[in-house]
């Protein structure tokens, strides 16, 4: 087990580059098992979550390549599905919540695939319905084992049909069209998940051959093919580290640049910081965040009642980043509601932040009322445990912007979804260490 240990209190300076997208590369890499051919991805980012998955991949059989630092070759043409039936398979699938898309592509090409229930984030029910009801109306048969948590589909064949999710879910979304692209005939996908990550996911499939229509939009219309072919794939920049990034050069005071952003899938990202009175300039493809040395003010609505920043599917603002925007809004100068509707349990870090001396007022499960300190009274160092990821940086950004020696245990949750973070937080100025327990 591993710690953290953060000296707090002072501004940071210089530039930072966003690994590749965490949500995104988890898609991509369970695509590789549609075909036989090669594939390579590139901006692969080294996190827990996305080594687990290219474990995951190893078991059965992929061959996997380092090209590059960051770049990896998968060759699907030697599946062994019998490592679906091991008791190694329930162990690793246990540890990931990405490996639910492993399903949809196995399935499309082999006519099975199982899958344990998956683990991941402790942030509230997070159901697989809309994957598996999807999957069935596509051909498959279903069944789940009780006692072992074991979930299961196979197909003589997968017939394309007419599809109205019951929730526009990105990993429902994704597994359910990495099926379709193999079915026979005409599938059409409403109320899809349509964030840029799986507009990405599309776009790599339709370059290995697949026909999907309507990228972008909500309504995604498939003509299944017989095969794919492989391709070179190029992974975005995290939208989520971007945010990380933007709240910690505010609640720092500092001045950063977050380099190559690709501005043009942020969404309405930037909109929300800027509500929270944080200046965020467009300088070609970075972000410059001057220092705030004046605090920042949180924006009213007009008719002057207290902003409300909640999460929705894209293109609304993503439920993760809702923790960073909290632990920002601690110093602000106004008042905000933040309000989580997605997951019940994502809200439940803030007693931490409290122990830290912020004014949170934790309403219900899903809405906490925020009332910033306007930079008059520091936040305090403590020691801190990690439940989630997002919970994780967010209280590691508390803890840079607090003053004197913080210590957050339980990091390998932070390490799950951000890359190298000591060493690229040095190299900016911030002082943290990595202390073994």
């Amino acid at each position: 087990m591993e710690s953290f240990v953060i000296e707090g209190g002072k501004p940071l300076k210089g530039s930072i580059t966003p690994q590749g997208a965490k949500n995104e590369v988890l898609q991509t890499l369970c695509a590789v098992l549609l075909t036989p051919d090669p594939i390579i991805i590139n901006n692969i980012p080294d996190i827990i979550d996305v080594n687990k998955l290219i474990n995951l991949l190893r078991n059965f059989g992929v061959k996997v390549s380092k090209v590059d630092t960051g770049s990896y070759e998968f060759q699907s043409d030697a599946v062994n599905l019998d490592y679906l039936n091991s008791e190694q398979f329930k162990k690793d699938g246990k540890g990931l919540r990405g490996s639910i898309m492993l399903v949809g592509p196995l399935l499309a090409r082999f006519g099975k695939g199982s899958i344990p229930r998956p683990g991941g984030d402790k942030i509230g029910r997070r159901r697989l319905d809309t994957h598996f009801e999807g999957l069935i109306q596509l051909g498959a048969k279903f069944n789940y084992n009780k006692e072992d948590y074991f979930y299961s589909v196979e197909t003589d064949k997968l017939i394309g049909t007419d599809l109205l999710l019951d929730e526009a879910s990105v990993t429902g979304t994704a597994n359910i069209i990495m099926a379709a692209v193999l079915a026979d005939g005409h599938t059409s996908i409403y109320n899809a998940a349509c964030e840029p990550y799986l507009q990405q996911l599309c776009s790599m499939l339709n370059r290995m051959g697949a026909k999907i229509e309507g990228i972008g939009s909500n309504l995604l219309k498939i003509e299944g093919v017989k095969s794919l072919k492989g391709t070179d794939h190029t992974i975005l920049p995290d939208m989520i580290e971007i945010g990380s990034w933007i709240g910690l050069a505010a609640m720092t005071k500092s001045e950063i640049t977050i380099k190559n952003v690709r501005w043009e899938h942020l969404g309405q990202m930037p909109n929300v910081f800027k509500k929270l009175g944080i200046t965020i300039e467009k300088k070609g493809d970075d972000i410059l965040i001057p220092a705030h040395k004046d605090g920042y003010e949180i924006q009213s609505y007009i008719d002057g009642s207290i902003l409300t920043i909640s999460d929705a599917p894209w293109p609304g603002f993503t439920p993760d980043l809702l923790s960073i925007i909290l632990v920002v809004a601690t110093q602000a100068r106004g008042s905000v509601l933040i309000h989580q509707k997605m997951f019940e349990s994502r809200l439940f870090f803030v007693d931490k932040l409290i122990d830290m001396g912020a004014k949170i007022i934790l309403c219900d499960p899903h809405r906490a009322t925020v009332i910033g300190h306007d930079f008059k009274s520091q936040l305090k160092s403590a020691t801190l445990t990690s439940p989630d990821i997002r919970a994780g940086i967010s209280l590691l950004i508390a803890a840079l912007s607090a003053k004197g020696t913080s210590i957050i245990h339980n990091i390998e949750q932070i390490d799950r979804g951000y890359e190298n973070i000591v060493s690229r937080l040095q190299k900016i100025g911030a002082n943290i260490d990595r202390v073994k327990n």
